[in-house]
Formats: structure tokens, C-alpha cells, sequence
């Protein structure tokens, strides 16, 4: 007889890939809904859901290279091969909009990728999101205020020009504070070639990695074959494996912290060079002789990757963008999030994909500053004031219900804050009891970036508070500006 688990796991393969076949017939806006379920928006989502839905973030199904090649042909005016010395056929990504290939550049040799527009893409969009308002505003009313500023926003994605123009503001803004650079620095941004970029095909330098959720997924089937386990040990189930990994170092139910990661990295470094010393010893005196087998070096590679440092990192990094520049992504989700140089031992978060980016003014940022302290210092007082001075309003203004909001919004969702309730369901009890007027527009894409970062946190193994994570940058801009 099947475990009540078993029976959902069922349920949830069979709808999930029925979902998932709906969308990729549907196109458009619908890949979006999908690419939120495979982002575990809210935690709200199943793994098996998750799993099923990771295809949209950038294995949609692809226009032929007939098309695409017209396309560039018809925004430069002139052969492709005048522009590019090669030019991939085959996209190595492809997401809702658009698809993206390998090319070098004529001019120089450069290596870069170049994004191109699907066609017809935009008004499908449009009348996509049109079609979903107009339920949300007779079923679920809640959902209204984000969706117009979600819509205003995906808006500025059938832009390309707009979108290289972004990405370049972004990238300067963060290789000014020095978290985007090389190898050294948090992270790796793209830097576009302004002048080949058109409304429809956007070309930048190519970063090399893998999606940061697969290389943490390696890693982990790597350190649990080291120690003799592996995935089908455990039938296939990711989230078993991941528990008796954390037990194997008695790690915490939330997985290791950046400090117990460093800790083991150094163990097992210092493992690999005593194996690496013993190799090279044996090597250039038993090895030598005819008919030996030399030993293998380990290299780094072999090593753990930190994964709560890049989930620290990827939190310190968009904060940076909301709270100091007030530039930011609007849409990290996992299939814009790179893991760069994992075979040299040295990982590095790289950032792609600006066609959302959202700018607030230093007087919101303020707001949103001192909104974040509150949170942080679990302060009802003070979250309910800086929602008020950010232009919250509910029929009946009740604390209680703005305070809860402002912590799933911006901060945290556990099971407890939920009180056990799936998130939108307890979205909605909330709307209910005290119906909101107006949302601050301003900062819903700042709860989109919060929430998609708690997602991939949680998908890991690393769950966070937005707000705790973002304290020390909130309380030094104030204190730059006086308040503190």
C-alpha cells in the first residue's frame, strides 16, 4: 500500500508535466508563471513541481536558425557573416522572449553570445498578461497591484537597447563598488557591446559556467560519492541525500552555515595535499618503473563549493543594487544566476539577463532602508510607519495584518509566520480580512528579488531573512545620510 507521500509524489509528477506541457503550447506570458514554480516563489511549490518546471528557465522550444539568422540580417541591413566571424546554430539557451547563441565577432575575435528576439513575442505577451488581469480582478484581487508593475516592467524587455543600456549601468554600478569584476570580486557581469545591440538582438561577452543550482547539485552528488554514497542510494530522492549529508557533518537542519563550510573545505584541502604529496612521491620513485601506474593529483575542483557563502553573497549583492544604487534586477531568478570557475577551485557567482531592471529614487531607498531595519529588528512599530510613509493603504489599516505583510513581502516566509498555510492561500486570508487599497508600486519589485532569493535559498538547503541579510547595508546608508 502506497505512503500518503508516495500518493501526492504521483499526483504531483502527472499534474506537473500536464502544467508543464499547457505552457510550453501556450508560450508567452505562461513560461513566466512556469519559470516562478521552478524558482520555488514563496516556497510555495513542490520539488517534483520545481524539478518539472527548471526546463523554462532556458530550455524552451527554440525558433530555427532560418528564422533567427532573418532576423539578424534584417537589423543590421547587412549578411550576418559581415558581423560575425562565426555564428553557433544551435541556441545554447532559450527562454520566454528570446534565445541565445554562440558567436564571435568579426571585428576583433571577441567571444560573445548573442540574444535574439522571438518574433510576434511582444503582443503575445501583452494579450497574455491582459487575459490574467482581468481573472485576477474578478477571482483574486490580491494579485492585481504586482501585476501591474510586473506588466510594466516585462514591458521593458522587448527592448533590447534598453535592456544593454541596463545591464551596462548595472555593471558599472557594481564594479564600482568592487562586487563585480574578476575572478576575485562576488560576482561576474556581462559587458555589452553597446553598438551592435538593436530593439531585437542584444550581444554581450560570454560568461563560461554552468546555472548555480545545477553546480550546486553536482557538488553535492560529488561529496556524497566521496563518502561512498550516492543519488540512487537514496532512490533517486535529492532531498534524502541532502539530509543525510547534513547529519554526516551534523550541520544543522538549515545546512551548514559559511563558517562550517570553510571549516570542512579546509579539512578536505588539507586531505587532498597530503594525497597529492604522497601521489607525487610515489609518481617519481615506484611510478617510474616500466609497467606502473602513476597515481592521479586531485585538483581543486574536488573540493566542496561553499553554498552558504553564494547564497550570502547573492543576498549582499542585490542589496547593494536596491539599497545603495537603487539599480537593480528585478528577476534573479536560478536561470540567470551563473557559477563561474568551479573547475579551477574557484567559483564565482555570474549575473545575466537585465530586461527588468526596476530604479527607485534616494527618498525611497530611505524608506526602504528604514523599512528593512524594522524588519530586521522585528520592530512592529517601526515596519508599520515605514509601510505608512511608503504609501501602504487597507481599508481597515490593521498593524497586526501591515506587519505580516511587510515580513512575507520583504523578509522571510517559514511555516510559522504562514501558520502552516500555503502561501498564496494565506495571501489572500490577509487580503480578505483587511482589503488593500494600494500597494507601494515602487518597491514590489524589491519583494520579487527578496522572494526569489528566499526561493533558491530554500531550494538549497539555505534559507534566510531578507531583512537580517540586508541590515548592515540599510544601517549604513542611513547612517550616511544622517538618520542613525
Amino acid at each position: 500500500m502506497q505512503s500518503p507521500d508516495e500518493v501526492w509524489d504521483e499526483l504531483h509528477e502527472e499534474t506537473s508535466k500536464a502544467g508543464l506541457d499547457k505552457i510550453m503550447e501556450l508560450q508567452g506570458f505562461y513560461v513566466k508563471s512556469g519559470q516562478m514554480a521552478a524558482a520555488n516563489i514563496g516556497n510555495a511549490f513542490p520539488k517534483i513541481w520545481q524539478d518539472t518546471m527548471s526546463v523554462l528557465q532556458d530550455e524552451c522550444p527554440s525558433e530555427p536558425f532560418e528564422v533567427v539568422k532573418s532576423i539578424v540580417e534584417s537589423e543590421y541591413g547587412c549578411d550576418l557573416h559581415d558581423v560575425f566571424e562565426t555564428f553557433e546554430e544551435t541556441p545554447i539557451g532559450a527562454a520566454s522572449i528570446g534565445q541565445v547563441h554562440r558567436a564571435t565577432l568579426k571585428r576583433d575575435g571577441s567571444k560573445v553570445v548573442v540574444k535574439v528576439m522571438y518574433p510576434g513575442v511582444e503582443n503575445t505577451f501583452r494579450g497574455d498578461v491582459r487575459t490574467i488581469k482581468m481573472f485576477c480582478e474578478v477571482a483574486q484581487p490580491v494579485h492585481v497591484a504586482p501585476l501591474i508593475e510586473i506588466e510594466k516592467q516585462f514591458m521593458t524587455e522587448f527592448d533590447y537597447v534598453l535592456e544593454s543600456q541596463q545591464l551596462d549601468k548595472v555593471r558599472k554600478n557594481m564594479m564600482a563598488a568592487e562586487i563585480a569584476g574578476d575572478a576575485s570580486k562576488l560576482c561576474a557581469i556581462p559587458k555589452p557591446h553597446l553598438d551592435l545591440c538593436t530593439k531585437r538582438i542584444l550581444v554581450m561577452d560570454e560568461l563560461n559556467g554552468n546555472k548555480l543550482v545545477t553546480e550546486l547539485k553536482n557538488d553535492m552528488n560529488r561529496q556524497m560519492e566521496r563518502m561512498n554514497h550516492s543519488l540512487e542510494k537514496f532512490g533517486g530522492d535529492e532531498e534524502e541525500m541532502q539530509k543525510s549529508f547534513t547529519k554526516e557533518f551534523a550541520l544543522g537542519e538549515n545546512g551548514p552555515t559559511s563558517d562550517q563550510y570553510e571549516t570542512l573545505i579546509k579539512l578536505l584541502d588539507a586531505k587532498r595535499r597530503a594525497v597529492n604529496a604522497y601521489a607525487a612521491l610515489y609518481n617519481y620513485s615506484v611510478g617510474l618503473l616500466p609497467g606502473t601506474k602513476r597515481k592521479e593529483y586531485q585538483g581543486k575542483s574536488s573540493l566542496p563549493i561553499n553554498h552558504a557563502k553564494l547564497i550570502d553573497d547573492l543576498l549582499h549583492i542585490h542589496g547593494h543594487q536596491v539599497l545603495v544604487d537603487g539599480v537593480f534586477n528585478g528577476d534573479p531568478h536560478p536561470g540567470n544566476i551563473l557559477l563561474l570557475g568551479v573547475e579551477e577551485g574557484k567559483p564565482q557567482l555570474g549575473l545575466i539577463d537585465y530586461g527588468q531592471v526596476k530604479t527607485i529614487s534616494k527618498e525611497e531607498r530611505l524608506v526602504f532602508c528604514r523599512l528593512i531595519l524594522a524588519l530586521a529588528d522585528d520592530d512592529k512599530d517601526g515596519v508599520v510607519k515605514a509601510l505608512k510613509e511608503a504609501g501602504y493603504k487597507s481599508q481597515k489599516m490593521d498593524e497586526d495584518i501591515m506587519y505580516t505583510y511587510a515580513r512575507v513581502a520583504y523578509d522571510e516566509d517559514n511555516e510559522t509566520l504562514t501558520q502552516g498555510k500555503h502561501i498564496q492561500l494565506f495571501m489572500e486570508e490577509l487580503h480578505d480580512s483587511d482589503p488593500v487599497e494600494h500597494l507601494p508600486q515602487q518597491y514590489i519589485l524589491a519583494s520579487r528579488v527578496s522572494i526569489l532569493l528566499r526561493g533558491l535559498g530554500h531550494a538549497v538547503h539555505q534559507s534566510r531573512s531578507v531583512a537580517k541579510a540586508w541590515r548592515p547595508i540599510a544601517e549604513k546608508v542611513l547612517r550616511e545620510e544622517g538618520e542613525l
